[in-house]
């Protein structure tokens, strides 16, 4: 089987896997995010360690699962769970002698960064909302990639991300507004003209997302994240933009639309 091939039946698995368990939802949403985060944790601090920093890999694993328990217990709030972790984390640090301030620090930006922003999705669960996240997502890359490949000439950040080009991310947000327009007339979400705004600002979003992602890699020196997907990468290579649109059109949806 080529390279090529591999990469096609990947997606084609991953997209299958993905509509099902958002079309299911509840239980099977929150425990699939869950070891999502709890890979792209993994993976996440698989780079920085590249980086001169030793993070506290347990307590980010940790806050995967005091998140998912969150949404079941009023009582395990937020502020709740980041006093535990921190309590956690700088008790290792006194009390042991190879970890650093600096590795608690890489810690909980992987924590801020993948399971707390991720687990918005969930807070979605159930609404017409949720499929904008990947409409927005998925629709940039993809138009982005397509306009790109076709019409770019000009780099959009060369010194982060060499292939992506100022074409391609005006078409990623055409995509990106061409979709979730035509989502919105067919749920009939309104008022649409802020669903345009949405779509333009998800999609500068997402590929922030995508772009950060991308500088976390060139600095620890590595192409992917790691070989969850074949041709595709690890599932943070999968999900970065995600994990950006996600809190994003979460509180839009809430602010601004019906």
């Amino acid at each position: 089987m080529t390279d090529l091939s591999k990469r096609v039946l990947s997606g084609v698995i991953g997209v299958i896997a993905l509509i099902a368990i958002m079309m299911t939802g509840g239980l099977l949403l929150k425990l699939s995010l869950m070891v999502l985060s709890i890979v792209a944790l993994f993976e996440f601090y698989k780079a920085i360690n590249r980086l001169d920093a030793k993070p506290i890999m347990l307590v980010g694993y940790l806050s995967s699962v005091l998140f998912l328990l969150s949404l079941y217990f009023d009582k395990i709030t937020v502020d709740l769970i980041f006093t535990i972790l921190m309590i956690i984390s700088l008790s290792i640090t006194v009390l042991g002698n190879t970890k650093t301030i600096k590795d608690v620090a890489a810690t909980f930006i992987g924590i801020l960064y993948i399971p707390f922003l991720l687990y918005h999705l969930i807070y979605l669960d159930g609404t017409k909302y949720m499929w904008l996240v990947f409409i927005i997502a998925f629709g940039t890359d993809t138009f982005a990639y397509l306009v790109g490949t076709k019409f770019g000439k000009n780099k959009l950040c060369p010194h982060i991300s060499p292939k992506k080009s100022v074409e391609g991310a005006i078409g990623g947000i055409i995509g990106s507004v061409m979709l979730s327009l035509i989502y919105g007339l067919f749920f009939e979400i309104q008022p649409l003209w802020s669903l345009g705004v949405m779509a333009i600002l998800g999609s500068v979003v997402s590929q922030i997302g995508d772009l950060t992602a991308s500088r976390i890699k060139r600095l620890a020196g590595i192409k992917d994240f790691g070989k969850l997907m074949p041709g595709h990468g690890g599932a943070l290579d999968r999900f970065d933009s995600i994990i950006f649109a996600a809190p994003f059109v979460y509180y839009y949806a809430f602010l601004f639309l019906n």
